[in-house]
């Protein structure tokens, strides 16, 4: 009896050792199992590294320009951008992107000016649109797909160039009295530049003539030569001065041409009729007004020299300033006599 008592104690000793034992085992599994997938579990990899947002794309201009909408008559179409994707498709279309980067900025500087111009002017299209695509009427634009198919392999080169240069001059205009000018341009003169009097109706102030160095030898087309047989250049005469009198030898049907301060055609009589180098330009499609003829067998040559109205800035010209270390400032203000170039939000 005592020693059925004895083993029953020792039993009873040996499950409350086993149970502590068991205990002592289970307890850390009973606090580490409901985490254990955070402790051990597979997590995807956190990349340390500073995580930087991609950068917006970069505007054609700057905040000035890209703070002012514009509509574009394009075709029958309009199109609404801002001013400076509007800036980047007339420098692309109006000025050569091989041009000298101080150049592409004063091109730049004086599409923007004209364009303001328009603006307060009240424009050529009403309430359709503020400018067009049509270079006889407005400013030439060209789209950056466009572009980029005539520049082929040097198309990024040239976009950068052109989109640099409407946003490093961003908001800024060609000012006289505060306010922007009629900002026009051409090609290449004839080594002056001319006053607007001399080729439309009215002088202004900031449009008179200056010296322009027009690197003649590198220029496509600088001296051009035009043929005419007699008949074709009696008719195109006549379409544009009807009063002339053409029944003459052709030697006569031009005479007493008057250079104007360019060293262009100012006057001269067509048949009788006093008329304007530039009609005459016009009539007969030369490139310039600045021009001789002479007479041969059987029709009439006329030799021709530069490209384009002769007013404003030289776009040769200014290359050929930039070349020679002039910054856009000073190419603006040599061809644009008493103005400044500065941001203008007006």
């Amino acid at each position: 009896m005592r020693r059925t008592s004895r083993r029953s104690q020792v039993h009873q000793a040996i499950a409350v050792s086993a149970l502590l034992l068991a205990a002592l085992f289970l307890l850390p599994l009973a606090v580490v199992v409901p985490f254990r997938s955070a402790l051990f579990g597979r997590e995807e990899p956190v990349d340390e590294t500073e995580q930087e947002e991609a950068p917006p794309p970069v505007p054609s201009g700057g905040g000035l320009d890209a703070a002012r909408p514009l509509r574009v008559l394009d075709g029958e179409a309009v199109l609404e951008m801002d001013l400076g994707t509007y800036l980047a498709g007339v420098v692309r279309a109006e000025m050569p992107a091989a041009f000298e980067m101080e150049a592409l900025k004063a091109q730049a500087v004086a599409a923007r000016t004209y364009t303001l111009y328009k603006l307060q002017s009240g424009g050529n299209h009403g309430e359709t649109a503020d400018v067009c695509t049509d270079h006889t009427c407005c400013q030439a634009y060209l789209n950056a797909e466009a572009a980029r198919a005539n520049w082929g392999d040097r198309a990024a080169a040239y976009e950068a160039k052109v989109e640099s240069a409407v946003r490093e001059t961003d908001g800024e205009a060609i000012l006289y009295g505060g306010v922007p000018i009629l900002a026009v341009f051409h090609s290449s003169s004839a080594g002056r530049t001319r006053a607007a009097g001399e080729v439309w109706v009215n002088d202004l102030p900031y449009l008179r003539p200056v010296d322009s160095p027009e690197p003649g030898d590198r220029i496509p087309n600088y001296y051009s030569r035009v043929e005419f047989p007699a008949e074709e250049l009696k008719a195109k005469l006549l379409a544009a001065f009807p009063e002339a009198d053409l029944s003459g030898g052709m030697e006569g049907w031009l005479k007493d041409p008057a250079a104007d301060s360019a060293g262009n055609v100012g006057t001269v009589s067509v048949g009788g009729v006093a008329a304007k180098g530039t009609q005459v330009r016009a009539a007969l499609g030369l490139r310039s007004a600045c021009f001789t003829w002479e007479a041969q067998k059987g029709g009439m040559a006329f030799f021709v020299t530069g490209y384009g109205h002769g007013v404003g800035l030289s776009q040769y010209g200014a290359s050929a300033m930039a070349a020679a270390g002039a910054g856009y400032r000073e190419i603006l203000t040599h061809y644009y006599t008493g103005v400044t170039v500065e941001p203008y939000q007006g």
